[in-house]
């Protein structure tokens, strides 16, 4: 990955390239950033930069060897942390199993989310991705060895959010003493789930969503879309680029579909289809579970705001335009803010491994009676 691929954020781009040409490289670095922003990308390009053999005044230079070995990152002293969890076909859940599938992964899609990896490599069912100690406290040994060839060694950890206790912890031993010559690149997209002690220990790197224009030029680019549509994608993403490139393929209209039927089943209220709906919801992955909540707290605020009076922030098209602008008149306003509420809940218990089907048929029944409410 090189800068000059990444659209837009020169600024940033700018302030990198020069901490590098100033010798100013902070050890420990945070690229914070939206769901589909270019954090990932940005802090993959940093890397390059720092490892190339030929530094342009801009950019890496992209044809010497060190950065031939980034691009397909198997640079030796290039180093890689990322959710994991058992599938069928891997039994350890730990990064260096999943490394030819993280290639292609970053190859495929570099603004993609942490719902895209896990279907990426066949997690199913309850399980939820997440970094073990015992991945932190290997790749101590790793770091403990001398760089390569390279002049740093680079550790980057993505999704550093995926961090449960006891590998936060490990993590911030080696933040607070870490060896010769080795930066640490932290990406994430939440950093209020990060330890403060963490946080104090990094530099932040701010990365802002894409612009609409950024997103126009890069659909038009690199995806082929038509003008006028890439124009009208770029609308609709607000700024997520892992967004529009789905919108791009015509996905995620299966996720409207079944929610659009789940709030008509509620609103009925017909209590054998929210029996079933919840047996389906059940037998969904635990990221679908999670993304259908997010989808919903998404529908309801944009429900919210058409309610409001403020149908020009709406960014919808097509089918889920429709919808909010039936279900706003039928669902009065406090229904509406209370509603929102009891998703963003069911989505906390749902991250703490309740049982789905309880938790959806729960939910089914309490947007029901919400619904009556004049």
């Amino acid at each position: 990955m090189l800068f000059r691929e990444i659209p837009g954020l020169s600024s940033i781009k700018k302030t990198l390239i020069h901490s590098v040409q100033s010798n100013h490289v902070a050890h420990a670095q945070l690229f914070h950033g939206p769901v589909g922003s270019g954090n990932l990308a940005l802090a993959w390009a940093y890397a390059t930069y720092i490892n190339c053999e030929d530094k342009q005044s801009d950019d890496a230079c992209g044809r010497c060897a060190s950065c031939a070995k980034m691009r397909k990152l198997v640079h030796p002293d290039f180093y890689h942390i990322f959710p994991t969890a058992t599938t069928k076909k891997v039994k350890e859940a730990e990064s260096d199993a999943y490394l030819p599938l993280w290639r292609e992964f970053t190859a495929e899609q570099p603004y993609g989310a942490l719902p895209n990896w896990l279907e990426h490599i066949g997690v199913e069912g309850n399980k939820q991705g997440n970094i073990s100690a015992e991945e932190a406290r290997k790749i101590i040994q790793k770091l403990s060895l001398k760089a390569f060839e390279a002049e740093y060694k680079i550790l980057l950890i993505w999704q550093p959010e995926m961090l449960n206790q006891s590998s936060a912890n490990a993590l911030l031993k080696i933040l607070e003493e870490p060896p010769a010559k080795t930066l640490f690149l932290l990406v994430c997209n939440d950093a209020n789930k990060l330890l403060t002690t963490i946080l104090s220990r990094t530099q932040r790197v701010s990365v802002p969503q894409f612009s609409d224009e950024d997103i126009t030029s890069y659909l038009a680019e690199k995806a082929h879309v038509e003008s006028s549509r890439a124009k009208q994608i770029a609308y609709l993403s607000e700024g997520n680029l892992n967004k529009a490139l789905a919108l791009s393929k015509n996905q995620g209209q299966g996720k409207h579909q079944w929610f659009a039927n789940w709030m008509r089943m509620a609103y009925k209220p017909d209590v054998a289809a929210l029996v079933k709906l919840a047996d389906e919801f059940d037998a969904f992955s635990k990221e679908d579970q999670k993304g259908m909540m997010e989808y919903g707290l998404n529908i309801f605020r944009d429900l919210l705001m058409w309610k409001s009076g403020a149908e020009s922030l709406v960014r919808l098209e097509g089918e889920e335009l429709t919808f909010v602008q039936n279900f706003s008149k039928a669902v009065n306003l406090r229904a509406l803010e209370l509603i929102s509420g009891e998703f963003s809940q069911t989505y906390y218990y749902l991250e703490r491994n309740a049982r789905a089907k309880i938790l959806h048929l729960d939910l089914s029944l309490l947007i029901a009676k919400l619904f009556k409410q004049k």
